[in-house]
């Protein structure tokens, strides 16, 4: 192990490349550029902060908080969207070129009136409301049939993409598959046929029995650094329950969906000092949500690394950081 090895990750049948010689640290990887930060709560030109609901166009769903007193998330559409729901999903030629209209939605969910909060410092009933969020917005627009796909991601941090830094996520719904989506469930296809059961599943049920990725776990859900992780610290987050669409979630797992998020991303705030990373929910496209061979999970990776010109090249990921120490680390009181 020590000398390093290439592990070929079963979902996506993509190598990564382990160089235990070039590790840091567990430690080492903590942020340092930008220490966690005492925020206002509210900020007079952020779009999100309560008192500037004026400066969103719509409000596509708002659920209050606890006591019903305000409102704890909203969806409103991007102001700058990627895609617009205004055009179509017809294909036209041109020459040897195919292209598409530029259809779909592009949603943002705002997590919190609070601009100082976050998932890893907000109570967990927030958070909980904040899943359910999802759910409903996800259940809404998958309801159109030109909605073949809808990403439910969170970008934090500069080096994650985020652009504000008020709290929030991001949803958005295309008329087609991407291909690295098709990719996905065409593996879990293969393997589907060559054994008769879902690969996920099977992988939930190696890590439960080999518990040395294993992070956290509850009723619901497993969380781990999977065996073949591309950056430091990525975390897999599985339901238990075989279930291809994140529409299919019921009422208690979208409790302990809530409880195991939140537990991953505080650990990440005060182990790696509140690191930049993206999350991902990654659910079945349209017509799948049915299939025995999909299940849906949330994907977290950290920002604690930076690819060069071997990983553009080659496509293989060079991790410095073996799953294992980083579980360990991440388990440590």
């Amino acid at each position: 192990m020590e000398a390093g090895e290439i592990r070929l990750n079963k979902v996506t049948r993509e190598w990564v490349i382990y160089a235990p010689s070039r590790r840091k640290r567990p430690q080492d990887f903590q942020k340092i550029t930008r220490a966690q930060q005492s925020l206002v709560s509210h900020e007079p030109k952020c779009p999100f902060c309560s008192g500037n609901e004026h400066m969103s166009d719509a409000i596509l769903l708002e659920l209050p908080n606890l006591q019903h007193s305000f409102w704890q998330t909203r969806v409103v559409p991007n102001k700058y969207p990627a895609l617009t729901p205004d055009e179509n999903t017809h294909r036209t030629l041109h020459g040897i070129y195919l292209t598409m209209p530029r259809y779909g939605r592009h949603e943002i969910v705002i997590e919190s009136p609070d601009h100082s909060q976050s998932i890893a410092t907000m109570p967990e009933e927030e958070v909980a409301i904040l899943i359910e969020t999802y759910h409903r917005r996800y259940i809404d627009l998958m309801l159109a049939h030109e909605n073949m796909m809808a990403i439910i991601f969170r970008n934090h941090g500069d080096r994650a993409g985020a652009s504000l830094r008020h709290p929030h996520s991001q949803i958005i719904v295309t008329g087609m598959v991407p291909h690295h989506i098709r990719w996905r469930e065409e593996e879990a296809q293969h393997y589907f046929d060559d054994w008769g059961r879902c690969m996920y599943c099977d992988i939930l049920a190696f890590e439960m029995q080999n518990p040395r990725r294993v992070v956290r776990e509850n009723e619901s859900f497993l969380a781990f650094v999977p065996f073949a992780a591309e950056v430091p610290f990525e975390i897999w987050i599985m339901p238990k329950r075989h279930q291809a669409d994140f529409g299919s979630i019921s009422d208690q797992e979208k409790s302990d969906f809530a409880a195991i998020l939140k537990n991953i991303l505080t650990n990440f705030y005060e182990k790696l000092n509140d690191p930049d990373y993206n999350y991902v929910i990654n659910t079945a496209a349209r017509y799948k949500a049915e299939e025995p061979q999909v299940h849906w999970y949330c994907q977290i990776q950290p920002r604690l690394t930076t690819q060069a010109g071997y990983e553009l090249g080659a496509g293989i990921h060079i991790n410095p950081s073996l799953p294992e120490v980083d579980a360990e680390f991440l388990n440590t009181d």
